[in-house]
């Protein structure tokens, strides 16, 4: 039985240099980020700790001061740091103080075991697909986002269901009558996608999940697409449309617009010490669980 990881050496990280992101709602979060600081200098290397939201810390990140980013906190806070990250080809060791911990697997008990791993080599790089999405009015493009789990295309304040549209590399797909669609990673198939029914995508997978939310005699069933297709959601209704970016803040949609999604170049990186079979093996015990409404994201 395997009991250690060997990676090629190209995917070695260079720990010279770490920063550790920590949720505000973790429970003394800023001291164990400082714990894990000091664990980390006793092996000589060096590191910072400050806040999910620290300016000065986001903006040292973004210049690539760092190749690792240990976060502490909930699936939303690697959603968080992935979109950071990414950009930037810096790999995310996530601790869970959160509750499921779809994309964790080093609980809060154990950071030190994982530290010791971390710095002895043992573990390994997974990549996980992300997508871009743009918001387009007319010739204008509003927006750009980097997308981790989904690009959301739903209603708004109004409780009616949107008339939506779906084309694939440029050609007609369908029409949806929904209350929204979604366009989804692998990663993002555990998510928003999971609750709407669509199916379990394992992480390794290079595909974009489409799947209508609550459909009105229209498709109701998920569509997988291949990794090079590039989708456009268009609006149809002349009522109220939002679009929502790995639930973050929603962007106001006007009738016509269209929001273009293809496979983004970037790739969230995230440090693992289980073998590669871990997504199956953790699948079902994680599907048992119910978030609280408390849970640190």
């Amino acid at each position: 039985m395997r009991t250690k990881t060997i990676i090629p050496a190209m995917s070695v990280l260079d720990l010279a240099a770490i920063a550790v992101l920590v949720h505000p709602n973790v429970e003394r979060g800023a001291q164990i980020g400082e714990e894990i600081v000091a664990a980390v200098q006793a092996h000589g290397l060096g590191a910072v700790s400050g806040g999910l939201y620290d300016q000065e810390l986001r903006g040292r990140i973004a210049a690539s001061e760092f190749q690792l980013v240990i976060t502490l906190g909930g699936d939303g806070t690697v959603l968080r740091a992935g979109h950071l990250c990414a950009p930037h080809g810096i790999s995310v060791l996530p601790v869970n103080f959160g509750h499921l911990g779809f994309l964790i697997e080093v609980r809060r008990d154990s950071w030190q075991i994982a530290l010791d791993k971390l710095i002895q080599g043992e573990y390994w790089l997974e990549e996980r697909l992300m997508l871009q999405a743009q918001h387009w009015r007319g010739e204008q493009q509003l927006g750009t986002w980097e997308v981790v789990n989904e690009a959301v295309v739903g209603r708004g304040q109004q409780v009616r269901p949107l008339h939506l549209s779906a084309s694939l590399d440029g050609e007609p797909l369908t029409t949806y009558v929904a209350d929204a669609l979604i366009a989804a990673t692998p990663t993002g198939s555990t998510a928003y996608a999971l609750a709407a029914g669509g199916p379990i995508l394992p992480p390794t997978l290079r595909n974009i999940l489409l799947l209508p939310v609550a459909p009105h005699l229209s498709i109701d069933r998920a569509i997988v697409l291949a990794e090079g297709a590039t989708v456009t959601l268009s609006v149809l209704s002349d009522h109220s449309a939002v679009l929502s970016i790995d639930g973050q803040s929603s962007i106001a949609l006007e009738s016509q617009d269209r929001v273009v999604v293809t496979v983004s170049q970037h790739a969230l990186k995230l440090v693992r010490f289980q073998p590669a079979g871990y997504f199956y093996r953790n699948l079902i015990t994680l599907m048992d669980q119910n978030p609280s409404v408390d849970e640190v994201s």
